[in-house]
């Protein structure tokens, strides 16, 4: 985003939906309580934040995220509730919507690339579900991966993901990139034919791969890979849903000693 389309704290006072509507179509959609929460957590820009009820978005603040509540006081305008659900596609039931600065793709891939890596690096490969990026993006943040990258057209910046991922891509690096720009490391590709995943350690530094919801791993991305693993399933259950295969590496690598504290 240019300097020129920042805002400064009189602008966003006097006129909000006059800001929104210049800052919104090169800003990042933060749709909810929760999404706000987490950009300010970790350190986004927030350019413009509307709310239609300050009086209950400062105290769902106090009573939940204490630590961002006089941050929140400082950037929540009040709009009337029409008004409100103008400005987003999908109302929140907290009634806040914020718009932030996407963080550079230099910075994304300075995240990504720079070894050696203490956590690893996520990867969708050709996902198709909005939700279930969020979901993922949600929780490489909680584990501490270095990031999430997709493959594919899927712009994992889209406002439903950030939706579906609570305002968490600002914990973590996320960017789109082909197989061939993949960051370095060991590739563990998740895949029906691996071998158990319980008998195999992931390092620090794995790029962890996993297929598209309906078609599985691309040859592409096959033919990057240097194990196959698959997760324990019982006889006769297809499959496990994207986030959850996620979740359940992710915590393997974890137990063995993995998951940094980050500040």
């Amino acid at each position: 985003m240019d300097d020129g389309d920042r805002t400064d704290d009189g602008d966003r006072a006097k006129d909000p939906v006059g800001t929104w509507h210049r800052l919104v179509g090169a800003a990042v959609l933060l749709d909810g309580f929760h999404a706000l929460k987490h950009a300010v957590r970790f350190r986004a820009e927030v350019l413009a934040a509307v709310t239609a009820d300050r009086q209950a978005a400062l105290a769902l603040a106090e009573e939940l995220a204490p630590d961002v509540r006089d941050t929140l006081d400082g950037l929540l305008v009040e709009v009337p509730e029409a008004t409100y659900r103008s400005l987003v596609p999908r109302p929140h039931p907290t009634a806040v919507a914020a718009l932030a600065v996407r963080p550079s793709r230099e910075a994304g891939l300075r995240a990504l690339t720079t070894m050696p890596r203490t956590a690893p690096v996520v990867v969708l490969d050709q996902p198709r579900n909005l939700g279930n990026v969020g979901a993922v993006i949600r929780l490489a943040a909680g584990f501490g991966a270095t990031g999430v990258v997709t493959t594919g057209t899927l712009d994992p910046w889209h406002p439903t993901v950030v939706r579906g991922g609570a305002g968490l891509h600002f914990a973590t690096a996320v960017e789109r990139l082909t197989v061939a720009e993949l960051p370095s490391g060991p590739v563990f590709a998740l895949d029906p034919e691996g071998e158990d995943i319980r008998g195999s350690k992931l390092p620090d530094d794995a790029v962890l791969a996993f297929g598209s919801e309906r078609s599985g791993l691309s040859a592409e991305l096959r033919a990057r890979a240097d194990h196959l693993v698959s997760l324990p399933m019982r006889p006769q259950v297809s499959s496990y849903n994207l986030a959850t295969s996620v979740a359940m590496t992710l915590f393997h690598w974890s137990a063995a000693g993995g998951a940094p504290v980050r500040a």
